[in-house]
């Protein structure tokens, strides 16, 4: 068991932990986060037998804080330096949100010979700004939004995404818990400023159409149905037609944190994917 650290081919520190033995998980988290993300999903594969493996995506967490690559080609080209690293084989890619994007790239341009399956949680392709193309999509002035915030004060939008829509605690009756959002924003502070304005880009107005349609492993694609922050019905309605081998699985009131409020239940279905 390890966290470590490695240079990318552009020189980019990466950080990632890699912990077991075993057909190699990769996780892949959303903006602003970190791999710390993915704990509750680490730790049972590992008790599973599974050899877990996240990453800190560059600019995020404890890898470098970088002012350029911070968009979804060298995203992918990071992890794809991450799988010859560790030489990866056989591994299953799951990606939340950002991650999903970035996931999706991933298998498309470098994981044809490595990966075995994908999963998309709450992920942000096709494409999320609205366009002519995408007239289902969010305007544009929701991004600006969020970069205007982010420059304001990074410190209180991270305090105020994750007490709100991240998790649903917005929501009547909705018991919020601090801890979770205490968590956030700790992972969001580890990161830069100018590779998480520069991720806002890249997560909202990236299309992965034509990464989609060139994915040939088969793909699990999951998606809260109260998502208030990646609208299932321009995210995974969309994306998974476009799957070869894709696999929609949706739930009813669930946030776009679903992974982290309802744990147990993501990571039996994420297990009887994996092992079908």
């Amino acid at each position: 068991m390890s966290s470590d650290s490695f240079n990318t081919q552009d020189g980019t520190r990466i950080f990632f932990k890699d912990w077991g033995t075993g057909q190699p998980i990769v996780f892949h988290h959303g903006w602003p986060l970190s791999s710390d993300d993915w704990d509750a999903q680490m730790l049972f594969f590992l008790d599973k037998g599974f050899r877990v493996i996240a990453h800190d995506r560059r600019g995020h967490g404890r890898s470098a804080q970088t002012a350029t690559g911070n968009e979804m080609d060298t995203y992918a080209a990071d992890v794809a330096d991450l799988a010859r690293h560790l030489d990866l084989r056989d591994a299953v890619h799951i990606g939340h949100s950002t991650g999903g994007g970035e996931v999706a790239r991933y298998v498309a341009r470098h994981g044809k010979d490595r990966v075995a399956k994908a999963v998309l949680i709450g992920a942000v392709p096709p494409v999320m700004v609205q366009s002519e193309k995408n007239p289902g999509g969010l305007p544009l002035e929701v991004f600006d939004g969020f970069r205007a915030a982010l420059v304001a004060n990074r410190a209180q939008f991270f305090r105020d995404i994750p007490a709100g829509p991240f998790y649903g605690y917005n929501r009547p009756g909705a018991q919020a818990s601090q801890g979770v959002i205490d968590n956030w924003w700790r992972q969001g502070m580890m990161g830069g400023a100018k590779p998480h304005y520069d991720c806002i880009t890249a997560f909202s107005e990236t299309d992965f159409t034509e990464d989609l349609k060139a994915i040939e492993v088969p793909t699990l694609v999951m998606h809260g149905e109260d998502d208030q922050i990646v609208p299932i019905a321009n995210s995974a309605r969309l994306a998974t037609p476009l799957l070869k081998h894709g696999t929609l699985k949706t739930y009813s009131g669930l946030s776009h944190g679903m992974a982290t409020t309802h744990a147990a239940l993501i990571n039996a279905d994420l297990l009887a994917f994996i092992k079908s």
